[in-house]
């Protein structure tokens, strides 16, 4: 096992689901001594115990970037590991819990994902890891826990949010559709994690916010600002204009788009402002949704 003193820098990327946190992952993944491991809040679940593939396209199991992860984090993965930590996120890591994060059990479900940020840092030769897993209440955990965070709050207009939540998407691993939701539904989450979000900066916790539509616009200068804000270095040869060309990424969990490789056409998706929600979705996000500068309601 790795010596678990030693901690590695973790970007955390917290918001709410289809706000483009894989894409923006991605994007950072690129930059030099930046390791993206996706939604490590999934791994047990999804890559331990159901054994789904990492975003190289192997199953997890068989990937030999995450095989070497577990050697060094813990010995080798197995079901008792994944299932105690499971049993652990259930009493600890919940959005409810993070007005009074504190727990008996908070330091030693911390101390397994500093465990495989540490070694996976180390497999890849990273000083920085990114951790995709965008639960606002597992962020309050690691900060809680001591881990070196810097927290990406990606937020995205609710009202476009709320109309991805609400398409048919087939999971790349089986086929099966991905979960979706109702307008209200995705409203009450959306400004629950970006609240517990906005909580955590009051705490003294570094956190930055950036908007998808504004990496969208301008993702070079985008993504450079940001970069900068992180301390990591500022090379982006892979986004010209519009564009972006990715290379293969060990994600242990995410969206489909973890599986891409090749060049990708950053444009953003307007349909949204045709649904019929959108003034419902509107209504219960004000005005958390104002104050991020998502004005209007019929527009």
């Amino acid at each position: 096992m790795i010596d678990p003193s030693p901690a590695v820098r973790v970007v955390f990327l917290g918001g709410l689901g289809r706000s483009g946190s894989t894409l923006l992952e991605r994007l950072l993944g690129e930059l030099p001594g930046v390791a993206p491991l996706g939604e490590v809040a999934h791994l047990w679940a999804r890559g331990v115990l159901a054994g789904e593939p990492c975003g190289c396209g192997e199953p997890f199991p068989d990937c030999p970037f995450w095989r070497k992860v577990g050697e060094r984090a813990f010995g080798g993965w197995t079901g008792p590991l994944a299932e105690r930590v499971l049993a652990l996120r259930h009493r600890v890591d919940r959005t409810r819990r993070v007005l009074r994060i504190g727990h008996p059990d908070l330091a030693e479900y911390v101390e397994t994902y500093r465990r495989v940020y540490d070694a996976a840092a180390e497999v890849a030769d990273a000083r920085v890891v990114i951790d995709s897993s965008k639960h606002a209440s597992l962020a309050h955990c690691l900060a809680a826990g001591g881990a070196d965070l810097h927290v990406v709050q990606v937020v995205r207009d609710p009202r476009a949010v709320a109309h991805s939540w609400r398409k048919t998407v087939e999971r790349p691993e089986d086929g099966r559709p991905m979960t979706r939701w109702g307008s209200g539904r995705t409203a009450l989450h959306w400004t629950a994690q970006n609240l517990a979000l906005d909580l955590l900066a009051r705490r003294g916790a570094p956190v930055t916010r950036i908007r998808y539509e504004d990496l969208l616009a301008a993702p070079r200068a985008t993504l450079a600002d940001l970069a900068g804000r992180l301390g990591l270095r500022t090379e982006l040869p892979f986004i010209t204009g519009s564009t972006a060309c990715l290379t293969m990424a060990h994600t242990a969990s995410g969206n489909p788009m973890r599986f891409t490789v090749g060049r990708v056409e950053l444009a953003l998706d307007d349909t949204w402002r045709s649904g019929s929600r959108r003034r419902l979705v509107a209504a219960l996000t004000w005005p958390l949704r104002s104050r991020y500068g998502y004005r209007g309601v019929a527009v």
